[in-house]
């Protein structure tokens, strides 16, 4: 195998599949990155066998040219190494060259390194999906939909089916939902699809993290393939294929309460800059605690008190109060976790009452919705 390449475009590739390459596997050559040269172009693949990230370098795109391959072939080099000397290479160009006994030379202006390879063949073959139910989402949604959800899934393996991300999709509208059991996120979007078919599966949190880095930030489509313990996520020259996470999500849609008690509407800065001010007190405390309490026709108190350090209290003013007086205390980092997540200048709380789930969501869209349990204080 021998092949010139775009350092740039070589950097971009080994970063993208390095995202799935873990020091830690139990199979040796999964702590390297595969390398496929054929005349269309390189191919670059990372595993961990949870994930796996394929990325294409095509010899030439849009009337750029990228790479001149010489001679075919494939090979398998440690990542940690390979990733290290790429970046640091001089020149703009990078020669790889394979001989006959895997021993790898590395060429870039004057510096030259020498790498021993692993067959490629022993390297475990990617999942083959068949793309026959295939949908599509922008670039920007798709990501839009992960920062909005995947922050409250569990950090605790008790129960597994927690750390994942519950995508389902019925008559062509995908709805995504996290929970760890003490917050629920959720984001509706509608989707392009040629089938009918509904989906319901649970997304490892992790996966989903890693693909949104990798994603540009474009309106390009992504297809997304679905099948009964991977998905495929495909765009031009990148396949991110992630397993499922085994087991029936717990049905979410009896914890989101259909009435409330209370009503406000608040501007979402103010808010979110009021809660991480009294959040500042609360971190000492247990599990960072601050009260919430309607104190006028038109204001809330946010407070917050630490024995130890001392207490601080802030009122805010709100658009608007319907219906019952309230306090209730909620944990800070959760609600500015929510509140990082609704993209709107203004935001409707609904209570049930001080012990019961209250929902965040932007007024007039019924898109996405954040969902609290409150702490007992009171």
């Amino acid at each position: 195998m021998k092949f010139v390449i775009q350092k740039d475009k070589l950097v971009q590739s080994v970063q993208d599949v390095m995202k799935a390459v873990s020091s830690r596997t139990t199979i040796p050559i999964l702590t390297g990155i595969k390398i496929v040269a054929t005349e269309e172009g390189i191919t670059l693949t990372g595993s961990d066998s949870d994930i796996s990230i394929e990325s294409f370098i095509p010899v030439e795109e849009d009337g750029k040219q990228y790479a001149e391959i010489f001679q075919t072939g494939s090979i398998v080099l440690q990542a940690r190494f390979f990733s290290e000397i790429v970046k640091k290479l001089p020149k703009d160009q990078v020669e790889i060259e394979v001989n006959n006994y895997s021993l790898t030379v590395i060429r870039s202006g004057s510096a030259e390194f020498n790498l021993n390879g692993l067959d490629a063949e022993e390297y475990p073959r990617l999942p083959e999906i068949e793309e026959q139910n295939v949908f599509k989402i922008s670039t920007d949604l798709l990501k839009a939909m992960i920062r909005q959800t995947v922050f409250a899934v569990s950090t605790s393996e008790t129960r597994p089916i927690l750390t994942g991300v519950n995508w389902r999709l019925e008559n062509g509208e995908l709805t995504s939902i996290a929970t760890d059991s003490h917050r629920l996120a959720l984001r509706k979007a509608k989707v392009e699809t040629d089938t009918n078919d509904s989906y319901n599966v649970v997304i490892p949190g992790k996966s989903l993290n890693e693909l949104s880095k990798i994603l540009d930030d474009n309106d390009e489509l992504v297809e997304i393939v679905i099948t009964e313990n991977q998905i495929l996520f495909k765009t031009k020259n990148l396949l991110f294929f992630s397993r499922l996470l085994d087991g029936n999500y717990p049905d979410t849609s009896r914890l989101i309460p259909t009435e409330s008690k209370t009503d406000l509407i608040v501007n979402t800065k103010e808010f979110l800059q009021a809660i991480d001010r009294a959040s500042l007190l609360a971190r000492e405390g247990r599990n960072n605690v601050v009260k919430f309490a309607i104190v006028g026709e038109n204001s809330v108190e946010i407070s917050s008190n630490s024995p130890e350090i001392g207490k601080v209290v802030e009122e805010i003013e709100t658009k608007e109060i319907q219906g019952e007086e309230l306090k209730i205390s909620f944990s800070a980092k959760y609600m500015m976790d929510a509140l990082k997540a609704l993209e709107g200048q203004e935001i409707r709380i609904s209570f049930t009452g001080a012990m019961r789930p209250f929902l965040i969501r932007i007024p007039d869209d019924d898109t996405i919705l954040q969902l609290i349990l409150p702490v007992r204080t009171y």
